[in-house]
């Protein structure tokens, strides 16, 4: 399955791969200085090809544009006009994606959700549009991308030959 319809329908949210791409070399290189944008956006793209992301994106940015047009039962549609702190469903939808990468994705998200950099900040600053799920879908593409690029450092230690270096 391609990911060119995500980059379309994140795109048509105003979000690109650059932004993206922007938020994972933040989190990636004081761990790897030679980290470039652009590997961290080949990262995004492999992330953004597993079915289930693609899948939790179309859930997430349809439910936000549904609220947009008033199309939810109440009380979801004002929960979600109201960006309800304690909803959290938001966040549970994007842990599917975060989860493909383990525990660094995992923090990595908790850190993002709190920082709200660049896009992200953006998204949760939405003035007319709702973006209560695609603010933490995009955290979560960004968390699950840096992982990737974590698991792939090839300067970390090899603790398998058994020294204590």
């Amino acid at each position: 399955m391609s990911n060119q319809l995500a980059l379309q329908l994140l795109a048509k949210r105003g979000v690109t791969l650059n932004d993206i791409a922007e938020i994972v070399l933040t989190l990636q290189l004081p761990y790897n200085d030679t980290l470039t944008k652009e590997e961290c956006a080949e990262s995004v793209l492999a992330v953004l090809s597993k079915r289930e992301v693609q899948f939790t994106l179309y859930t997430g940015i349809a439910l936000d544009e549904m609220a947009e047009r008033k199309q939810l039962p109440q009380p979801l549609q004002t929960i979600m006009e109201h960006d309800e702190p304690l909803f959290g469903v938001d966040e549970t939808l994007a842990l599917g994606i975060v989860h493909v990468y383990g525990m660094i994705g995992l923090t990595s998200f908790g850190y993002l959700d709190k920082k709200k950099m660049g896009i992200i900040r953006d998204l949760n600053n939405h003035g007319s549009q709702i973006h209560v799920f695609l603010d933490d879908l995009v955290a979560g593409l960004a968390a699950a991308a840096s992982a990737r690029i974590a698991h792939q450092n090839k300067k970390v230690i090899d603790y398998s030959d058994g020294s204590t270096n």
